[in-house]
């Protein structure tokens, strides 16, 4: 879909004619960080040393401008991070920390620290700060800051995810309430790290002055650091909103032409409108081909390729900031591919002929549609037709309306070129359904539900597909869409509570759990669905928002006799499902009722705070009253009382 050939001839040749300043930022003092015994760990001083190294090697150091580091001022840092936070990080170093750092550094998400864990992490902003600075005052066109360690996971009172300072959010506050002088009014922040920036964009959530723009592994809230924010429907608030990009995959070995797709029909057309002044890129090349954490396989023509597009853009003023990357071959010829775009203008040499998967075309469809309200450039709705390499040719559809922007002749044919020629890998054909399928098919099981799912319409979401009044995203639905055989009601001696703060199908608020522990004082509405085993699998799935690949069942007639021995039974491959938890709670005409929970041990994080406990949204609670309410359990007013009481009590 992308090559060289792909840039324009007669600009490359002018651009070619005018030797391009390239500065470097590397510092020996940044590889003081290190784990505090010495053992291995993917996030090492090697990584900065093979780049420098492999840089040196190639002879690029001799064509660019070496740039000094210089540790960041605390002031510049606190314009992102709490006091509390930086006077940690600036005395962790010190001897009176010597037995306590590792106590600290156990508080925190993926964190290590020792005695050189301050200077480096003040080395690494600085650097950051020092690249930006002397690009946007014109000194060098581009830079590539090679730091560690990486800042994008670290959020303004928490080091997480090998973080501690979010250098690039350092980098561009510095440069929009720092530097007035140098006119930088509007910054695009590029992250291609294969995680998602959750701090950068928790950073620059309300700022319309920050275009920030993720492509991360998502696999449905699974992938680190596994929450919600990495979701499409994550666009920014108040005068931010839309100038927040997720373009969130759904499962890894993404490639060159999943991102060039993504480059094409996303970001490109959104920063020709957007009209950036600088650009930074989060340059993580974990999604880098043999990554031992991404799972991804770009390859350094892949980045190239990309980076060579944005350079097009805020006159080539664009600054990479090292982010992860874990294999030392993959992240320095990732690096020495894009330091050589940096100082030549065009992609290395290379090809990709692989298709995008079909799971692409879904997730940008997915995203085009969330954020086309705020950028013309997104209205116009891919066909259906553009679903495999013999597909043929696109067909642009109208998706404006009388109260939405039209998107002008020219944003049209931009989009229209990339589209042309795109053509999606559906993987491998297979008709035959898993034998597990068939057997479990025949089996029937009560599904028990308390939550949203009592409202018969919405639980169908999970049989037949679709969504219903409130729900911000769809549900695939089963592969059996036969309805419920029967519906039952009961109550439950267990208690009912919501928890949690944000969910992608609701939004904001909490939602329904059942306490695994039974207590005779309590009594839940329990709606219950006659379904097959096989069904029940389906909906367990889509439940726990899992990447799981259903080749095999999450719950077989083993796992059914053992949870009817035993109560509970937690499902290992959906460790990260809110809902991994299958509850026996008795047997209704010898078929055995089953529901859905979190464990025992989520009951203490929710009683300590850990989880947060919290009463359910507006749209969400509405669900719970039309299922009591239809179900004729209770009037309206009585089923409000039963959530406001439920949302009350003390675990």
């Amino acid at each position: 879909m992308s090559s060289a050939a792909d840039f324009d001839a007669d600009a490359t040749n002018a651009d070619a004619a005018v030797r391009r300043r390239v500065g470097l930022v590397y510092d020996e003092r940044m590889c003081e960080h290190d784990t505090p015994d010495g053992e291995p760990h993917v996030e090492c001083p090697d990584r900065v040393r093979v780049i420098w190294k492999t840089l040196r090697d190639a002879g690029v150091v001799d064509r660019c401008v070496v740039l000094s580091a210089q540790e960041a001022e605390d002031k510049y840092i606190s314009l992102i991070h709490s006091k509390r936070h930086v006077d940690l990080v600036r005395s962790i170093s010190s001897k009176k920390f010597d037995s306590k750092r590792n106590r600290i550094a156990s508080r925190f998400n993926s964190i290590y620290l020792n005695k050189g864990t301050s200077k480096a992490t003040y080395l690494a902003a600085g650097s950051v700060i020092e690249a930006v600075d002397r690009v946007a005052k014109g000194d060098l066109n581009s830079a590539f800051a090679i730091v560690r360690p990486p800042g994008h996971h670290a959020e303004q009172d928490e080091a997480m995810g090998f973080c501690l300072f979010n250098n690039v959010a350092v980098a561009a506050s510095y440069l929009l309430n720092e530097r007035p002088e140098y006119g930088i009014q509007k910054i695009l922040i590029v992250d291609w790290d294969v995680h998602h920036g959750n701090g950068t964009q928790k950073a620059f959530w309300k700022d319309p002055r920050v275009l920030f723009f993720s492509v991360h592994r998502y696999d449905f809230g699974c992938y680190y650091p596994a929450t919600d924010a990495g979701s499409h429907v994550m666009i920014g608030e108040g005068p931010g909103k839309g100038y927040n990009i997720n373009v969130p995959w759904e499962h890894g070995r993404c490639g060159d032409p999943d991102y060039f797709a993504v480059w094409d029909i996303i970001l490109i057309p959104v920063v020709k409108e957007f009209n950036p002044d600088i650009i930074i890129v989060s340059a993580g090349f974990d999604a880098a081909i043999n990554d031992p954490l991404g799972g991804c396989c770009i390859t350094p023509y892949g980045y190239s390729v990309m980076l060579s597009k944005l350079m097009k853009f805020a006159q080539g003023k664009i600054v990479l900031a090292l982010e992860g990357g874990y294999n030392l071959k993959s992240v320095a010829s990732s690096a020495l591919a894009c330091v050589d775009v940096l100082l030549d203008g065009k992609p290395i040499v290379g090809s990709s002929k692989a298709y995008p998967y079909e799971s692409t075309l879904r997730v940008i469809e997915s995203v085009r549609k969330a954020l086309s309200p705020y950028w013309p450039s997104l209205a116009v709705a891919l066909a259906e037709n553009l679903k495999s390499d013999k597909a043929p040719p696109l067909e642009l559809i109208d998706g404006s309306s009388d109260s939405e922007p039209e998107a002008s002749a020219e944003l049209l044919e931009d989009i229209m070129k990339p589209l042309l020629d795109l053509k999606i890998n559906e993987g491998p054909k297979d008709d035959v359904l898993p034998i597990w399928r068939s057997e479990l098919g025949k089996v029937d099981v009560w599904y028990a539900t308390y939550g949203s799912n009592m409202w018969n319409s919405r639980f169908l979401c999970y049989i037949e597909g679709g969504q219903v009044d409130g729900m911000k995203k769809r549900c695939s639905g089963s592969l059996d869409k036969s309805p419920p055989k029967e519906i039952a009601w009961k109550k439950f001696p267990h208690r009912l509570f919501f928890g949690r703060d944000y969910t992608v199908t609701w939004g904001p608020g909490g939602v329904a759990f059942l306490n695994p522990r039974s207590n005779s004082t309590d009594a839940a509405h329990v709606c219950m669905y006659k379904i097959t085993l096989e069904q029940f699998n389906d909906v367990l799935h889509q439940e726990n928002i899992s990447s799981y690949d259903m080749s095999t069942p999450l719950f077989d007639k083993d796992a059914l006799a053992k949870v009817a021995n035993q109560q509970t039974l937690s499902l290992e491959p959906l460790k990260c499902g809110w809902y991994h938890n299958v509850l026996f709670l008795g047997e209704e005409g010898s078929i055995p009722i089953l529901t859905m929970t979190c464990e025992f041990d989520d009951i203490e994080k929710f009683r300590s705070g850990k989880i947060p406990l919290l009463a359910p949204g507006v749209e969400y609670a509405n669900s719970l009253v039309r299922g009591l309410v239809e179900g004729k359990q209770l009037t309206e007013a009585e089923a409000r009382a039963y959530i406001d009481d439920a949302s009350s009590k003390l675990l």
